[in-house]
């Protein structure tokens, strides 16, 4: 029994040194934390355990080797010790949503034992290194460098060794020059390529055809430019084939498409493509999304689409097509959720086959030259929640919005420029309409007035009905449209005062008393103009644009309790007496517009107090005395202050006498006060302030 005690005790020692990881391995990860900024407790976490195998974010194998490092999203700050890479059994290294920086370890690249390298989602830097002559045969096969800040070109010397290599992803960083191609030769296994968002120039490299297991090709958003080659066409394992916003010239061949048949996604946006879309692309049965948008495609849609029952998104906006859509039967396509057709010349009527794709979700017509009725058939899309017909030739609105008013899951409803010159229909019977947030009747032309059933619609947000002929009053209930941001009523002949219930709209008074924006993303993006899109309702500014009517009397004083404004037009009608005092408790202003009325008095000095005002005009109205010089004021032009010949200033011909010279007064700086909270953030000061034309004066919502 004596002698077994030692033995016991031998044997338990043994044990413990085979559980523990070697000295070198937690030296490497201990030092590894030591150069880091941040390391969100590790290094306290680690020192704890003895046994680096037990550590947080650490995996090892049977031998107690290190095999894996884990430490994805830990907010990491510093840069990567180059001591990981005295970790031989370290085969996955995951980095990935950190914020590293500066370069990434040669060591790691040409590891003898690491197979996934994935640093993606930092602020890396630098070029990638050559590998040394002496490396070959590296195991890795997924390396995953995208999203950090990458530049240069890639090393050609870097893809001999990587002959396991299955999976780059280098996309959204700073890469120059020609893509890399000489995996499709050394590494036989390869398939997903993702270079997209860089600068990669020249042509779309032939070789790129000699990758026979390639199944994911995307470089989009880059400079290439020429046509497809004729070898890429050989890939014929590819599934997703991704080229959009580049310098893409040709014609889709009628016998290369024929080619990809386990094609998936097709993505060839944003480019220079001619000619027509192929009849074989009904040969694609498993083709799900084909995305051709922004070319210049003619043609007529070929009928074959209609055998690719998997589809469920064509997008085609921004191209020539033109013919009967009629010839498309699309209820063979039970799948489809996205049909994009914006701005082509498509003519007839549409297509009583599309109501059959009982799965559409969003369907968007605008811009073409289609024209007839709406067929009460629409109401079979249960799913539909994006519906966009405007710029086209449709006749009867008031039939089509009791054959809308059906449709339950309505969110978007974008029907302007279109029913030209009818009366806006004031039938109480219009109702339904639960769910919808954004409403455009803009550009119609419509007669009659702005009518009560809108009232109805208790979670709209966004209300379009500018540029048509209505007439009447300023209704009072639009303040009990509680989630309304965004209130265009311009250009019309509206008559009366602005009612002072305008100014108790809830989304524009407190951003603390009023319901948070929907954050959802709409089915397609709205264009406001072609270079302006939006995705989200909460994207868009806070706006009451009442310009170019004929309302009277003042501005009302209560208009400065709508202190979430960022946009107010009020120009073109016929209002007088001072500009309020009150303006200047709106500071969130971008957007000012008092033009053209029969104002008088002077420019409140507080004004200079709107420190993002980036657009201002009072413009020829009766106003009078010294126009403010501090602040946003001394960025304006002339023409903001023209047509007021009682203004004086250093910017115009005209220049104060010392008794037009007035301080600040004491009013003023009461209201206003001289601090001012700034609570707007660069991204919707850039969003409206620089791009102000095209959302506040916008002439079409699609």
């Amino acid at each position: 029994m004596l002698l077994f005690v030692p033995a016991l005790v031998m044997l338990i020692s043994m044990a413990s040194l085979a559980i523990s990881c070697t000295e070198q391995e937690k030296s490497s990860l201990l030092q590894f934390v030591a150069e880091l900024s941040q390391d969100d407790g590790l290094a306290a976490s680690w020192q704890n355990a003895t046994d680096c195998c037990k550590w947080e974010g650490i995996a090892c194998n049977s031998d107690r080797s290190v095999t894996g490092v884990f430490l994805a999203s830990r907010s990491l700050q510093g840069h990567i010790s180059t001591t990981l890479g005295n970790l031989t059994s370290l085969q996955r290294l995951n980095l990935s949503y950190n914020s590293l920086t500066g370069y990434l370890p040669h060591e790691l690249v040409s590891s003898s034992s690491l197979i996934v390298l994935d640093v993606s989602f930092n602020q890396l830097t630098g070029q990638l290194q050559e590998l040394r002559s002496s490396v070959s045969d590296l195991p890795i096969q997924v390396l995953n460098i995208s999203s950090n800040f990458f530049s240069g070109e890639f090393p050609s010397t870097i893809w001999g060794p990587m002959k396991n290599l299955v999976v780059l992803n280098a996309s959204n960083n700073s890469f120059t020059g020609q893509m890399p191609t000489h995996f499709c030769i050394n590494s036989p296994s390869f398939m997903v390529l993702d270079l997209s968002y860089n600068q990669f120039s020249e042509s779309i490299p032939p070789v790129l055809g000699s990758c026979s297991m390639l199944r994911v090709l995307k470089v989009g958003h880059n400079k290439l430019s020429g046509g497809l080659p004729d070898e890429l066409f050989n890939a014929t394992s590819l599934e997703l084939l991704s080229f959009p916003n580049n310098d893409v010239q040709g014609i889709l061949d009628d016998a290369h498409i024929a080619r990809l048949r386990n094609l998936v996604i097709l993505d060839l946006g944003k480019n220079k493509l001619n000619g027509k879309i192929p009849d074989s692309i009904g040969q694609l049965k498993r083709l799900q999304e084909i995305h051709l948008d922004y070319n210049n495609i003619s043609g007529e849609l070929p009928s074959t689409l209609s055998d690719c029952p998997n589809l469920v998104t064509i997008n085609l906006k921004s191209n020539n097509l033109s013919g009967d859509l009629a010839k498309v039967n699309f209820s063979t396509l039970h799948n489809l959720k996205t049909l994009d057709l914006l701005y082509n010349n498509f003519t007839g009527t549409v297509p009583e086959s599309i109501y059959s794709c009982r799965n559409l979700v969003a369907l968007r017509l605008s811009g073409n030259n289609l024209g007839g009725q709406l067929s009460p058939r629409i109401g079979n899309l249960k799913s539909l929640t994006f519906l966009s017909l405007g710029q086209n030739n449709f006749t009867n609105i008031t039939n089509t919005l009791h054959i809308l008013k059906r449709s339950r899951n309505l969110t978007t409803l974008l029907i302007g420029f279109s029913f030209m010159h009818e009366t806006m229909p004031d039938d109480e019977s219009i109702d339904g309409f639960e769910n919808l947030q954004v409403l455009s009747l803009s550009g119609c032309s419509l007669l009659g007035q702005i009518p009560h059933w809108l009232s109805k619609l208790t979670n709209l947000e966004l209300l379009l009905l500018n540029n048509n002929q209505l007439t009447g009053t300023i209704p009072d209930w639009i303040s009990t449209l509680n989630f309304l941001f965004y209130l265009d009523i311009s250009n019309n002949s509206l008559t009366g005062e602005i009612p002072t219930t305008l100014t108790e709209m809830p989304m524009l008074k407190s951003e603390k008393t009023a319901a948070p924006l929907d954050p959802r993303v709409f089915e397609l993006p709205i264009y406001v103009d072609i270079s302006l899109q939006y995705r989200m309702v909460n994207a868009f500014p806070k706006v009451l644009n009442l310009g170019n009517n004929d309302l009277t009397g003042m501005i009302p004083p209560e208009i400065g309790l709508l202190k979430e404004l960022l946009s107010l037009n009020v120009s073109s009608n016929k209002l007088h007496g001072d500009i309020p005092q009150s303006i200047c408790k709106l500071t969130n202003l971008l957007v000012l517009e008092l033009s053209r009325n029969h104002l008088t008095g002077t420019i409140p000095s507080a004004l200079s107090d709107l420190h993002f005002l980036s657009k201002f005009d009072v413009s020829f109205n009766d106003l009078e005395g010294p126009v403010p010089t501090t602040g946003q004021f001394s960025t304006f032009a002339n023409s903001s202050f023209t047509g007021n010949p009682k203004l004086c200033g250093p910017m115009l011909n005209h220049n104060c006498s010392s008794a037009e010279a007035v301080p600040v007064s004491i009013v003023d700086e009461k209201l206003c006060g001289s601090k001012v909270i700034f609570t707007i953030s660069f991204g919707v000061f850039f969003g409206v302030g620089v791009l102000y034309d095209q959302i506040v004066v916008s002439r079409y919502f699609g």
